[in-house]
């Protein structure tokens, strides 16, 4: 079984709708930690050596499984986070895609390929190629409990890596019925395994010397932790943190699609998403009406449990705190409550908060959210957009509405961010080849696409001498020889070079 259970010690996963009892889970120990990775390592082995079309297969056939579990996974996921069902369904579904992109494309990414040798190595036969870590641990969030985590552990896995994976201690059961799924459809050796616990939990598997990689997900606060454990040896992190995105609405956008994006963009999952929309900048021609659309549709919105509500709870308590203080501050500094206000906080729920006017000193400019709130504000142009964008430590993601594309596409590159979608909010999250990360206290390293799949390998090159020539890395080198190298070099390198 791939679900470490040798504490005794447990911890209750919660609704935090309903404050409901969702599960038991063991409380897994530095000892059960240090188990769990013995046992990747040797599956790591007998998975390394199984080959690409053997992985492929098997991983495709998780993903079959998974496809078939799809709705008791996405409940599972609505009862540990909150978060509507059908949003439930499609985060796994998104997973589902993600598991096969990376199966069907990892051997023709990471396998060996020819590299041209130059001149000067021209006897040389020349190999490139891409072979796995070995142990690569994933500490996963409870925002997106499939979604996020599978970037690392189905892009690690098709790399040939056996992976732990540690969920966030508010949605340990997600972690849990993802392994079994592993484990039906592999169940020679454990390949995926899953460890439940706290912060402690986390730590050892982060400070482990038989771990060769680190895939976490979370703040940056948590992330600095993360990195001084890994620090001990010398062991690598890819780091997803928090963001502060920003959304950008040019004069001549679609208001009504750009509002219902940003909307989507700051409101869905109740705002705790990394990549979510937390600021708009609107250029002054268009702001009054953006401003005016995006009220009425956020008027219209309403969290709850039920079916029919836009959204969930709160699914992290302390982020309620967080929450209140950022709109308290972004009013008492002078900005406006142009829907909800402080009062919209209503344990566990936060309804919709749209402000304006808020100075850019305020905290809920400066810091990460992470509710369903956003800020408005007026710029004169793009340029001053741009700016007001930039102005921060975060880097994750960003949108741009505009209905001239070159401008768009000008707007998007000099965007600070890893990643910016044109006209849509985060389109660039559902396509698997993209490369997914941040800059600066957005994190570095990347999931998906062949980025995502080198991230969990180490480059490997190899030269075969096909046939003997000059020999200069010799005591018996002549002097002809290095006349000879000599004027070969200036004849292809010494010229001058004219524009």
């Amino acid at each position: 079984m791939s679900v470490a259970t040798e504490s005794t010690e447990t911890f209750a996963s919660l609704n935090p709708a309903t404050g409901e009892v969702v599960a038991e889970h063991p409380v897994q120990d530095g000892a059960a930690v240090a188990a769990a990775v013995e046992r990747a390592r040797e599956a790591a082995e007998w998975w390394r050596a199984l080959g690409w079309k053997e992985r492929r297969l098997r991983l495709l056939n998780v993903k079959g499984s998974l496809a078939r579990n799809l709705n008791r996974m996405a409940e599972l996921i609505h009862q540990e986070t909150g978060k509507p069902v059908q949003d439930a369904q499609l985060e796994t579904i998104m997973a589902i895609t993600h598991l096969d992109w990376a199966a069907r494309n990892a051997q023709k990414i990471l396998g060996p390929r020819s590299v041209y040798p130059g001149l000067m190595a021209v006897n040389q036969k020349c190999v490139l190629e891409y072979q796995p870590l070995g142990v690569v641990g994933v500490i996963g969030p409870w925002n997106y409990p499939i979604f996020t985590p599978m970037g690392s552990i189905g892009y690690a896995l098709a790399a040939g890596n056996a992976v732990v994976f540690k969920p966030s201690e508010f949605t340990p059961g997600v972690g849990v019925l993802l392994a079994e799924l592993f484990d039906a459809v592999i169940p020679e050796h454990p390949v995926l395994q899953t460890i439940t616990g706290l912060g402690e939990t986390g730590a050892a598997l982060a400070s482990s010397p038989r771990v060769d990689k680190i895939a976490f997900t979370g703040s940056a606060r948590t992330a600095k932790r993360v990195m001084a454990a890994c620090a001990q040896n010398l062991t690598p992190i890819v780091a997803e943190c928090g963001g502060k995105d920003a959304c950008i609405v040019d004069s001549d956008a679609d208001l009504d699609a750009a509002a219902d994006a940003a909307l989507w963009g700051a409101m869905s999952n109740a705002g705790q998403t990394c990549i979510g929309v937390e600021r708009i900048y609107v250029v002054d021609d268009a702001y009054d009406k953006f401003l005016g659309k995006l009220t009425e549709k956020a008027k219209d919105l309403r969290p709850g449990f039920d079916r029919e509500a836009a959204y969930g709870p709160i699914t992290m308590p302390s982020q309620l705190d967080i929450i209140e203080r950022h709109i308290k501050d972004a009013l008492a500094k002078g900005g406006k409550a142009v829907v909800g206000g402080a009062e919209s906080v209503r344990k566990p729920y936060v309804e919709p908060v749209v402000l304006a006017n808020v100075p850019d000193d305020s905290s809920a400019v400066c810091e990460e959210t992470f509710g369903p709130t956003i800020t408005v504000h007026r710029v004169k142009d793009l340029d001053e957009a741009v700016e007001r964008t930039n102005k921060t430590g975060y880097g994750l993601a960003g949108t741009i509405f505009s209905g001239d594309k070159s401008r768009a596409l000008d707007v998007a590159r000099r965007m600070r961010s890893g990643m910016t979608s044109i006209n849509a909010f985060a389109a660039f999250a559902q396509v698997a080849a993209l490369p997914f990360g941040g800059v600066g206290e957005s994190g570095f390293g990347r999931i998906h696409g062949a980025d995502g799949l080198r991230e969990f390998t180490r480059p490997k090159a190899i030269t075969r001498q096909r046939f003997a020539t000059m020999n200069l890395t010799s005591f018996g080198r002549t002097d002809k020889e290095m006349a000879r190298v000599l004027g070969l070099i200036n004849m292809l390198h010494g010229r001058r070079y004219k524009r």
